[in-house]
């Protein structure tokens, strides 16, 4: 089932029928139960209430307008190449300072956790913003399950690198794979997620299948994608963009209007989907989820970094 429309209804309230999760819970539920497909529909993506109220943006938006720079530096080039990527089989790799690490395969990460709908804001560095039906599961689940050892105080995510099937790494634009970082509490923060689908479908290669980031306070280049690498570590890791451009992307790369890019100003933002003339949109702290998340930067200078 496909929602490709952009009416003011969330997913949700489109149908009663049970949402569709991606297609290895699918068929592992089936297997389970001994029956094909079609009889697993009650396996479903419970709505949140962390979600937000506010209209998403289509199907068709949120997949045609990307940064995916994996598979070329241009909005387009994700949806025109990503169909080359292999995602199956998929297995990330957990190390670090955790109990229990590993290579996990998708199959296994999945099992025994609640996939919910989470309706987020989504803000790029570049102001530009949209409002997104993710499915997936909190990150704090996958990581309580490892063990996170005491010493424990980031975790560091890579990309997947294979060239011969995203073309985007066959250049030398970004210092591949990609990277990035989080401090554990936010990792560990609610909102945080592990996203495996949108819009009630498992996830579209051109948005970071089969699992990828998403932490919905801050700019959208942090949410990585086609997670391959998950580790657990004592010292602040080194990203891609902190690498590429430390005078324009801090490590922490919160939502500030009041702190503008070097090259442009976070004071408003504009939403994709709204029309070529409509008027921007003002920047809120945080993206607006500072209810959530400001108690994470108490005593921090919000001015020094994005």
């Amino acid at each position: 089932m496909r929602h490709r429309n952009g009416n003011d209804l969330r997913w949700s309230d489109v149908t009663d029928k049970s949402v569709w999760l991606n297609r290895r819970q699918l068929i592992a539920g089936a297997a389970a139960v001994g029956v094909a497909g079609p009889a697993v529909a009650s396996i479903t993506a419970a709505p949140s209430p962390l979600s937000t109220q506010e209209k998403p943006n289509t199907f068709e938006e949120i997949t045609s307008y990307n940064n995916f720079y994996e598979f070329g530096t241009g909005k387009e080039d994700p949806a025109e190449y990503a169909s080359a990527l292999t995602v199956d089989p998929w297995s990330v790799q957990i190390d670090g300072l955790v109990d229990k690490p590993g290579s996990y395969p998708l199959d296994d990460i999945l099992k025994g956790v609640s996939l919910e709908e989470r309706i987020y804001r989504f803000r790029c560095v570049e102001a530009w913003a949209m409002v997104i039906p993710w499915i997936g599961f909190p990150l704090s689940a996958l990581l309580d399950r490892v063990g996170v050892q005491s010493g424990a105080k980031y975790v560091a995510f890579e990309t997947l690198l294979r060239p011969e099937e995203m073309r985007g790494q066959r250049s030398a634009i970004l210092d591949w794979p990609y990277r990035e970082g989080l401090r554990l509490d936010e990792a560990m923060n609610p909102l945080t997620i592990l996203a495996t689908g949108l819009y009630g479908e498992e996830m579209p290669k051109q948005n970071g299948a089969p699992i990828r980031l998403v932490v919905p306070w801050k700019y959208g280049f942090k949410s990585i994608k086609s997670i391959v690498k998950i580790s657990l570590v004592a010292r602040q890791p080194e990203t891609t963009w902190n690498i590429m451009g430390p005078d324009e992307y801090g490590f922490y790369a919160n939502v500030n209007p009041e702190v503008d890019h070097p090259r442009w100003s976070q004071a408003s933002e504009r939403r994709i989907g709204a029309g070529l003339f409509s008027s921007r949109q003002q920047t809120v702290l945080f993206n607006g989820y500072g209810d959530q998340v400001a108690g994470l930067y108490k005593g921090m200078n919000l001015a020094k970094f994005y």
